[in-house]
């Protein structure tokens, strides 16, 4: 029992020793068409995200389901902290005609769904600028429209052969091109023609010409934060040069006797040379690299927020106005003699500024970290793949990777990445898919054999054929869904943003209340009571106001405000890289309230790999008229049980295959399916399926055939002709290597497993005793909607929700007893169990429906990845808790420090 645990936990450890503590809490610092593969890899497929989730579809004025609302995703930049979130989504969500808003701190994005009659995606951009953030609208992929950039246009004349050349591809309805820009926009029937062949007239033409995109550039700057590294390194390179001068100034050149004569001097009475030196140093930080956090505040402030920037102002303008002030006063003394310096502290204005200019460096360092996972699944794709022009692969072309199209049959080297998904034409070689699947030994490929487009090829040369290319690859859907997870919310996120919505403006008041309390000690109380700082006359009011100063600098929401999305970031990111893609941040939380995981047989604790071991015939039934039928029926289905029912009549009914005609087919959940039949002139009413489909008895010769099969744990197909029972397939299945492992493992996590399965009692439970799921839990002879209504027979009622805000944070922080239902699965069968469950997991082999519907899909297609998605899901949720510790811990010692609670007892 121990070695499983150890192995399943050793094969979990690549992915926890990824997952880094990322807790901001320093202080001053911010924020924070579907084919199965034949053993030879993943199913290459578009992967949806689960409908109804909080994960986010991308596109520039998209539709959003509900007549006349549209939805827009922007790229949002000058986000610091929670706080920024809370004022984008609540001013803007409370504009009429704005339906929702949702913002990601670390993954700098915005979708704003909006009533179309009353806002457009430019105003919208316009509205999050006058709240005081960037915002950048992001272009929606079209396929009929495509911007090329053209090299060599000089004039108007250069323009008109370049649009007259376009237009002149059959399928182009418009071309419109821009001198200065040296670009043209081309309306194309997509279909009619492609990307390739734009290319190619405008190069006919005398140009030379590339397609122009600069989303998945700009989306990988963003990604790893390069702009707002390079800005903010720079800022604290500046304040350095001027922050040490003066630090320099106070705290060391003020106390060597060889300059106290110069510093000391008076330029006129009251005016010192130590404090103007000080005052010029501080002016270009203050007021020069300060500007941004004077703009960003101003704006918060027209619209009645408070973000991280307004501590950050008020901190440096109470110690620089303080020290200005004070040398106005010093003025009013007449003689050099008569006056007593005054009590400044500019060092402690620019020191501030420095560190916070530090500490954004460090942070957007930190967050580009985060992204690494999903920053390297972007650069997989190459530059550049070889085509052959010629059917008989004679003649090589060598083209950018964003011109191939389907149908390109592509060269494939030993050691280069393969630059689209497709099937092996010519060749053999072993293919390394780690870095999509997380699977490290490499794949056998061969003849007929799926590749996925960014894995690399080993020793061999293959030809392959494209069948996806550009954004429809799996490792391009792949991306989109990582990116929408780590868009996403964790639910428990929430209680982070309220908290830090009403941060700023309780720090405010406290350091205001500091001041006050110790001026009130400093001027009304006795000086026996009073600390020994405040005891000097004219240090009462400085002393005063740095403890003031000292609570608003020491203050830090934006480890609050952090704490869920880089530990969602960085989950999602390894998880993907490991083969276990994560829909939502509510995905990765509902995984750890789960304590009853549901499996799906066919398919999921099997291999799903069927083949018909035994057959019986009826006594006056032509077998290759049946055989034919079935084929021809079965054809029109994706089910595995159809597919090994075609494999095995194909074989059967050679010569009368092809002249079987089929129409009226209708596929029975959870029974089987019906149809038309023709052939051979005469048309019959087909039904195959599970005994349940037909209300015919079975014949005695029927039912001897099938209990002995059904005891061994095959699973029986009959076929009618109308209402006679022609024939009876036994199909055998073999249960998984891993499924055994797995379903152990869970049970030693604390969950308890059971199956469902349309199969029938006896099949079930054979398969059942095999992987250790305990009979009781074993239900069989289920349809669809039968699957869904035990599914909510197995969840346990959820708790009362919290009764006060303070007890909804506990239930977030520390949650109870877990009651969630998990379903895994693979079919089109499974989908409404997929979907209501409380988490789905949809192995990737299985069909489009079930991806769509699941929320956790493994890509690896082993039994095993599914307590290691627990074991990951649950270490994500740990490391936000801890995050949410130390944030709090930190803010909670460090402000009663910074408000002097314990200079009674002579703590400073």
């Amino acid at each position: 029992m121990r070695a499983l645990e150890d192995a399943a936990i050793g094969e979990f450890s690549a992915i926890e020793a990824s997952l880094i503590p990322l807790t901001s809490s320093s202080a001053g610092s911010e924020d924070g068409t579907h084919r199965r593969p034949s053993g030879d890899g993943v199913a290459q497929r578009p992967i949806a995200p689960k409908k109804g989730s909080d994960a986010i579809s991308m596109g520039k004025a998209a539709p959003a389901g509900d007549a006349g609302t549209e939805r827009v995703e922007l790229h949002v930049k000058g986000m610091t902290c929670s706080s920024c979130v809370t004022s984008i989504e609540t001013m803007l969500g409370d504009q009429p005609g704005i339906v929702s808003v949702s913002v990601a701190l670390l993954a700098e994005r915005a979708v704003v769904e909006f009533d179309a009659a009353q806002w457009t995606p430019a105003k919208v951009a316009e509205a999050i600028d006058e709240i005081g953030f960037e915002a950048d609208l992001i272009e929606q992929a079209r396929d009929d429209e495509v911007t090329l950039s053209v090299y060599g246009m000089t004039c108007a004349s250069c323009t008109s052969s370049v649009e007259r050349a376009l237009r002149d591809v059959p399928g182009v309805t418009s071309a419109a091109v821009s001198l200065a820009l040296q670009r043209v926009q081309v309306q194309f029937e997509h279909g009619t023609t492609s990307v390739r062949a734009l290319v190619q007239a405008v190069e006919d033409a005398g140009f030379d010409a590339i397609l122009y995109d600069d989303r998945d550039e700009s989306q990988l700057s963003s990604l790893t934060r390069v702009r707002e590294v390079q800005e903010w390194w720079h800022a604290f390179v500046m304040c350095l040069y001027f922050a040490v001068p003066a630090f320099l100034l106070h705290m060391v050149f003020s106390r060597l006797s060889l300059f106290h004569s110069v510093l000391n001097a008076q330029l006129r009475p009251g005016l010192y040379v130590q404090d103007v030196i000080a005052l010029l140093l501080t002016l270009p930080v203050q007021f020069g690299i300060g500007r941004r956090f004077f703009r960003s505040a101003y704006k918060a402030y027209k619209h009645g927020t408070a973000t991280m920037d307004t501590l950050v102002i008020l901190g440096t303008m109470a110690s620089w106005t303080f020290s200005v002030l004070s040398m106005l006063l010093a003025l009013r003394c007449d003689t050099r003699d008569a006056c007593v310096p005054p009590k400044t502290f500019f060092e402690t204005s620019t020191m501030l500024i420095t560190f916070v200019t530090l500490g954004r460096y460090l942070e957007n360092a930190a967050k580009g970290r985060t992204s690494e996972a999903l920053t390297r699944l972007m650069r997989l794709t190459p530059q550049k793949a070889t085509i052959y022009e010629d059917e008989a692969c004679t003649r090589e072309r060598v083209v950018p990777v964003e011109l191939l199209q389907v149908g390109d049959t592509v060269k494939l080297v030993p050691g280069e990445r393969v630059a689209a998904d497709g099937v092996v034409k010519h060749g053999e070689s072993s293919v390394d898919e780690s870095l999509i699947t997380g699977e490290y030994v490499p794949v056998r490929k061969k003849p007929g054999s799926q590749l996925i487009g960014g894995t690399v090829n080993g020793t061999g040369t293959l030809d392959f054929v494209v069948t996806r290319a550009g954004k429809d690859t799996a490792l391009s859907q792949i991306v989109t869904l990582v990116q929408e997870a780590q868009t996403s919310k964790a639910p428990i996120q929430a209680y982070a943003d309220r908290v830090a919505g009403v941060f700023v403006p309780c720090i405010i008041v406290l350091s205001a209340c500091t001041l006050v309390l110790w001026l009130t000690v400093a001027f009304l109380f006795p000086p026996a009571w009073q600390p020994q700082m405040l005891r000097d006359a004219q240090g009462k009011f400085m002393e005063s106001m740095k403890l003031c100063i000292s609570v608003i600098v020491v203050a830090c929401p934006c480890a609050l405000g952090l704490s869920t999305p880089t530990a969602v970031m960085v989950g999602t990111g390894v998880g993907a890289s490991n083969g276990i893609l994560i829909k939502s941040g509510s995905s990765l939380e509902a995984a750890c309230g789960v304590a009853h995981v549901i499996f799906d047989k066919t398919g999921t604790l099997t291999r799903g790999q069927l083949r018909v071991v035994d057959r019986w015939d009826a006594p006056d039934a032509p077998v290759a008229r049946t055989a034919a039928l079935v084929h021809a029926v079965e054809s029109r289905s994706e089910h595995v049980l159809a597919q090994a029912l075609v494999q095995y009549c194909e074989k059967l009914s050679d010569s009368l295959c092809g002249t079987v005609t089929v129409s009226e087919f209708e596929a029975v959940q959870g029974a089987g399916v019906r149809a038309q039949g023709t052939c051979e002139g005469r048309t019959y009413a087909v039904h195959i399926g599970r005994k349940s489909l037909h209300s015919a008895p079975l014949p005695p010769g029927a039912a001897a055939f099938c209990e002995p099969h059904e005891a061994q744990g095959c699973t029986i197909v009959y076929a009618w002709l109308y209402d006679t029972l022609v024939a009876a397939f036994a199909l055998a299945d073999t249960i998984k290597p891993d499924a055994a492992r797995a379903v152990e493992l869970l049970h030693n996590m604390g969950m308890t497993c059971s199956m469902m399965t349309g199969d029938t009692q006896s099949t079930a439970r054979a398969v059942a005793q095999a992987v250790g799921i305990p009979l009781a839990h074993v239900h069989a002879g289920l349809s669809p909607n039968g699957k869904l209504v035990l599914l909510h027979q197995q969840r346990v009622p959820p708790p009362a929700p919290p009764a006060t805000r303070w007890a909804a944070v506990r239930a977030a922080l520390v949650p109870d007893a877990p009651t969630g239902v998990a379903m895994v699965g693979d079919g089109v069968n499974d989908s409404p169990a997929l979907a209501a469950a409380d988490l789905g997991i949809a192995l990737s082999s299985g069909s489009d429906i079930a991806l769509s519907a699941a929320s956790i899909v493994l890509m690896r297609n082993q039994l095993m990845d599914v307590p290691i998605a627990f074991l990951l899901c649950q270490r994500i949720f740990l490391q936000i808790r801890l995050n949410y510790v130390w944030a709090t811990m930190y803010n909670v010692v460090m402000i009663p420090i910074a408000m002097g609670v314990f200079l009674p007892w002579g703590v400073p």
